[in-house]
């Protein structure tokens, strides 16, 4: 028996495919312009892949159809706890518990806020990915049956894995890179501090240890695919008292990094960090929700203000100007995402603008720098 989109989109959802999942629930559209389980659905995959900026357009219209569905209220307070209004998060938890107690969510929110809900640790809970865990849930996922069906299968995928991390840790070589000739040499940690400290500024004084760890950090997280992490601390040597040699293979890692998508930026870091201690963050890639205004154009070259956390006009985290490279093709007056290079021009924030996102309906803009 054919299934309609719905279902598809929930299948999609269980396997943690959510892009699929948007692309079915966006081509059938005409279909289900009076159903609030769709918007829903299509809202909570929007939040799972980090757009909440088309999530809250979607539970939006979710809500003008139905007031007490859980899982939408459930989004839109996942939503708010992610920008750290937890007093608007609890409203809609409790809400929720008032239509039904024993709600496991909600309760699990409502004791991280009690217990936890500081800005910085949301922040954290953010940043690795934790705070799904109050996102509106989409079932167990069947892939990880294969390893309780096919438990040969899981014990030799767990011999080659501890192999390879093994030959990673003897010589130096991980999955993504031959990195062995940026390894520090006995020579390297024999001298890695600058020895002459009038010779400049540094935004950092470390120990030789510091430097040391934060290297291997660097190397660490580039194999780990986490090039944000690894760009930070490319960041802390290069503007720290670490030898000119530490300082030469940490440029030469950095030239290894990737320019990430919408699907693969990783450790995305708050407004609020960058502004605070902006070198550490500089070259890093974000992505950030908001609303664009005060677009201008000279000598080509495009710049407009970017308010940050604006998408639903309630709250604005920030303010920084963009630049594009040519006309951005987008709506002002609908919230959108941006994925952006952190840089500096005379000397205040900077986000080179790398591709837009402003609903899937009318479509993705790629802008290379």
């Amino acid at each position: 028996m054919a299934k309609d989109a719905i279902e598809i989109a929930r299948s999609y959802m269980r396997h943690r495919q959510f892009a699929k999942a948007i692309d079915i629930l966006e081509a059938r559209s005409r279909y289900y312009e009076d159903n609030a389980t769709y918007f829903v659905l299509l809202g909570t995959a929007y939040l799972y892949i980090g757009d909440t900026g088309s999530a809250t357009v979607n539970y939006s219209s979710a809500r003008r159809l139905s007031l007490t569905d859980t899982n939408l209220l459930l989004g839109q307070a996942a939503i708010f706890l992610k920008r750290g209004d937890t007093d608007r998060a609890i409203s809609y938890y409790i809400e929720i518990l008032n239509n039904d107690p024993s709600n496991k969510t909600a309760l699990r929110a409502m004791e991280f806020i009690r217990l936890q809900g500081d800005y910085d640790t949301i922040c954290r809970w953010t940043d690795t990915g934790k705070i799904e865990t109050f996102y509106p849930p989409v079932g167990f996922n069947p892939s990880k049956l294969a390893g309780i069906i096919i438990p040969l299968a899981a014990c030799l995928l767990g011999c080659v894995l501890a192999l390879r991390f093994f030959d990673f840790k003897m010589t130096g070589k991980g999955n993504r890179a031959d990195l062995s000739s940026l390894m520090l040499t006995l020579e390297d940690r024999a001298a890695l501090q600058e020895t002459d400290l009038s010779s400049g500024a540094f935004g950092y004084l470390l120990s030789a240890n510091e430097i040391a760890a934060s290297y291997d950090r660097a190397q660490r997280y580039f194999q780990d695919y986490r090039d944000n992490m690894s760009q930070i601390e490319i960041n802390r040597l290069l503007n720290s008292n670490a030898s000119v040699q530490v300082k030469r293979k940490a440029r030469t890692l950095m030239s290894y990094l990737d320019v990430p998508s919408f699907d693969t930026i990783k450790d995305s870091p708050s407004i609020r960090a960058v502004q605070k201690e902006t070198p550490l963050y500089l070259d890093c890639w974000v992505s950030w929700s908001g609303r664009i205004s005060n677009v201008t154009s000279i000598n080509g070259n495009y710049t407009a203000d970017f308010l940050v956390g604006y998408e639903n006009m309630e709250r604005v985290e920030g303010i920084v100007r963009l630049k594009f490279i040519s006309t951005p093709d987008i709506v002002l007056d609908k919230p959108v995402t941006v994925l952006a290079q952190i840089s500096t021009e005379e000397g205040k924030l900077l986000l080179k603008i790398r591709s837009v996102y402003q609903c899937r309906k009318n479509n993705v803009i790629e802008k290379e720098n």
